[in-house]
C-alpha cells in the first residue's frame, strides 16, 4: 500500500471543506447534540442507504419471540423509585419481546462463526408501545462521537478496491483512535466469537436516563446476564466449526427452543446520579467506557425468556426494525454523542429499507392495547388507513370537531438544564482510554490473553510497519506486558515502537498498573474454555 502525502481536503457533498471530522456540533463538552449537524446528518444518511436490500450493518441474524417480566425491583429498592415505566415496575405483567441476535460486518451469508461483535435487539411491545433497546454482546464500543460511525464502519468493512477485508484498514483506524482499544481488546479475544447467541451477554451499549413519578432522573446502563451462562470460542475453535457449518448459531438457538430448551437472560442495570460524576476518570456518557462495577453494580430488573421461533424469517426477522430513540415514558435520552447519533440514523435506516409504512408490517406494530392512532398518512406500501377514528375527515390535530388529541401531561415533567456554547468538542477525560483497556487484558484468563495476542500478531503483521509501530505503542501503555507480547508476535522491534511521539493532537496516555476495576462476571463459569470443547465435542 503506498503512502501519499499529498492528499485533498475532505469535504461535504457540497464541497464545503471539512475542519473537523471528529466530533459533532454540541452545547458544551457534555451537552446535547443540536439538529443543525449538517456535515452528520448528510454523512449518515448517505451511510444509511449504502445498501440494497440487506442491512448495512447487523446483516447476518435471527431471532425469536418471547416475553419479559419485570421484579418490580431495581436491586433491594422498589423499581418506581427510579422510574415509572410500567415494563420496568408492573410485577406480574408480562411484556411480548421479540430478540434479533446478528454479527456486525458480514453480509447476510457469512458466518456465524467469524470474529466481529454480536448484535442483540430488544423490541418490548409495551402496553404503553414499544420500547427498542438495540445493543451488542460487549458492554463498550469503539467510538464515542455518531459522527465517526460511517469511517468506522468502511474501515472495517471490505476495502472497495480488492473486495476484502484487509487488517491494515482496521487497524490503520484503530491507530487514530485509542478509545477503540478497549473494545479491540475484547473483540480480539475470545469474547469476540460467542460459542453461540443462547449463551452470551447482551447490552445496550449507550448511557440512557430512568425518569420517576417526580420527574427525577438517574443516568442508567442496561446488562443482560444468560442464565445458560457465558461460552466463547479460540480462533481455532471458530475455524473446526465454520468447516462444518456457517449457520451454527442460528441452527443451535432454533434448535433450542423447538425442543423446549428456552433460553433466558436476567435484565440488570447499572444507575449513577444525573450529573457529570468528575471525580470519574472517564464521561459516563462515552461508550467506550465501562462503569465499575465495584462503584456501580448491576442490578436485577427482571427476566427475558425466548420460547417461539419465527413462522417466516423473512417476514419477521429480516422485517423487523429497531432504533434506539423508541421509547417509553419513564426511559429517557442522555446527551450519549452515539446514542443522539444512532437516533437519527436508525429510523432512517429502517425508512430506507423496509419503507416508510414499516411500522404497520406486524413484527414492528405495537401490540394491541398501544395501538397506534396518528395523521401521518400515504407513502409506499400503506395498507391501512390513519387516523383510526370514527371520522376520517379529519386527519389533523387540533380540531373543534372530531380527529385525535393530546394524550394528559405527566404530573412531573422531566426538565433537563441545558446551557453552553455551540461547538464541535472532544471528551477532555481520556485516562481510562488506555487504563480500561490495560485493566481488561490483566482481567483474562491466562488461554484468554494466549489467543488475544496470537490474533492480534497474525492482523498486525500484514500491515504496514508505521500502523505496527504505532498499535504496538497503545499496546504497551495499555500494559506493558500487553506491548511487549504484541510486539514478539507482530515482529515489532519494541524499542523503535516505544520511541513514538504521542499522537498529534491527543493528551499524552496514563497508565496504571493494579487489578481492573470492574468484576468480568465469570464467577459462575470457572472454565469456558473446557466447557466449549465439550460442547463441541457433542456436537460431533
Amino acid at each position: 500500500m503506498p503512502m501519499n502525502p499529498e492528499r485533498p481536503t475532505l469535504t461535504t457533498r457540497q464541497g464545503h471543506p471539512v475542519s473537523d471530522n471528529q466530533s459533532l456540533r454540541s452545547v458544551g463538552e457534555r451537552g446535547p447534540a443540536t439538529l443543525e449537524n449538517y456535515q452528520f446528518i448528510e454523512k449518515i444518511t448517505h451511510f444509511d442507504r449504502e445498501r440494497i436490500p440487506e442491512r448495512v450493518v447487523h446483516a447476518r441474524g435471527t431471532g425469536a419471540h418471547g416475553w419479559f417480566e419485570p421484579y418490580g425491583k431495581i436491586g433491594n429498592e422498589p423499581a418506581a423509585r427510579y422510574t415509572r415505566a410500567k415494563v420496568l415496575t408492573q410485577t406480574g405483567m408480562r411484556t411480548p419481546v421479540f430478540l434479533r441476535f446478528s454479527t456486525v460486518i458480514g453480509a447476510r451469508e457469512s458466518p456465524e462463526s467469524k470474529r466481529d461483535p454480536r448484535g442483540f435487539a430488544i423490541k418490548f411491545k409495551t402496553v404503553d408501545g414499544n420500547w427498542d433497546l438495540v445493543g451488542n454482546n460487549l458492554k463498550v464500543f469503539f467510538i464515542r462521537d455518531a459522527i465517526k460511525f460511517p469511517d468506522m464502519i468502511h474501515a472495517f468493512k471490505p476495502d472497495p478496491v480488492t473486495n476484502r477485508e484487509e487488517p491494515w484498514r482496521f487497524y490503520d483506524f484503530i491507530a487514530n483512535h485509542p478509545e477503540s482499544l478497549h473494545m479491540v481488546t475484547w473483540v480480539k479475544s475470545p469474547w469476540g466469537i460467542p460459542a453461540n447467541y443462547r449463551q452470551m451477554e447482551g447490552s445496550g451499549v449507550n448511557t440512557y436516563k430512568l425518569v420517576n413519578d417526580q420527574g427525577v432522573a438517574h443516568l442508567v446502563k442496561f446488562h443482560f446476564q444468560p442464565r445458560q451462562g457465558v461460552r466463547n470460542l479460540t480462533s481455532q475453535q471458530a475455524a473446526e466449526i465454520q468447516a462444518r457449518d456457517v449457520g451454527h448459531a442460528t441452527r443451535d438457538l432454533y434448535d433450542a427452543i423447538e425442543r423446549g430448551d428456552f433460553p433466558e437472560w436476567e435484565m440488570c442495570v447499572q444507575v449513577m446520579s444525573d450529573d457529570a460524576h468528575e471525580e470519574l476518570d472517564f464521561d459516563p456518557l462515552d461508550d467506550t467506557k465501562r462503569w465499575p462495577e465495584d462503584q456501580f453494580p448491576l442490578l436485577p430488573v427482571g427476566r427475558l425468556v425466548l420460547d417461539r421461533n419465527p413462522d417466516n424469517v423473512f417476514a419477521e426477522t429480516e422485517q423487523s426494525a429497531f432504533g434506539t430513540g423508541v421509547l417509553v415514558d419513564g426511559i429517557d435520552f442522555s446527551d450519549d454523542k452515539m446514542l443522539q447519533g444512532r437516533t437519527l440514523s436508525y429510523s432512517d435506516t429502517q425508512r430506507y429499507r423496509v419503507g416508510p409504512n414499516y411500522l404497520q408490517l406486524p413484527i414492528n406494530a405495537p401490540q394491541e392495547k398501544a395501538r397506534a392512532h396518528t395523521n401521518q398518512q400515504s407513502g409506499q406500501m400503506a395498507y391501512y388507513v390513519d387516523p383510526t377514528g370514527a371520522n376520517k375527515h379529519v386527519n389533523y390535530e387540533p380540531s373543534m370537531v372530531a380527529g385525535l388529541r393530546e394524550a394528559p401531561k405527566p404530573a412531573r415533567e422531566y426538565h433537563q438544564w441545558v446551557e453552553g456554547h455551540l461547538g464541535r468538542y472532544q471528551t477532555t477525560r481520556t485516562v481510562d482510554d488506555y487504563r480500561q483497556a490495560g485493566d481488561r487484558y490483566r482481567s483474562f484468563e491466562p488461554w484468554e490473553r494466549d489467543d488475544l495476542v496470537a490474533n492480534l500478531g497474525a492482523d498486525l503483521r500484514e500491515c504496514p510497519e508505521p500502523i505496527r509501530l504505532r498499535m504496538v505503542w497503545h499496546f504497551w501503555h495499555c500494559d506493558e506486558d500487553y506491548g511487549r507480547r504484541v510486539a514478539e508476535a507482530a515482529g515489532v522491534d519494541l524499542q523503535q515502537a516505544l520511541q513514538l511521539p504521542p499522537l498529534e493532537g491527543k493528551p499524552a496516555p496514563h497508565q496504571r498498573r493494579d487489578g481492573p476495576t470492574y468484576t468480568s462476571g465469570r464467577k459462575e463459569e470457572p472454565d469456558r474454555q473446557a466447557q466449549t470443547q465439550d460442547e463441541m465435542a457433542s456436537a460431533k
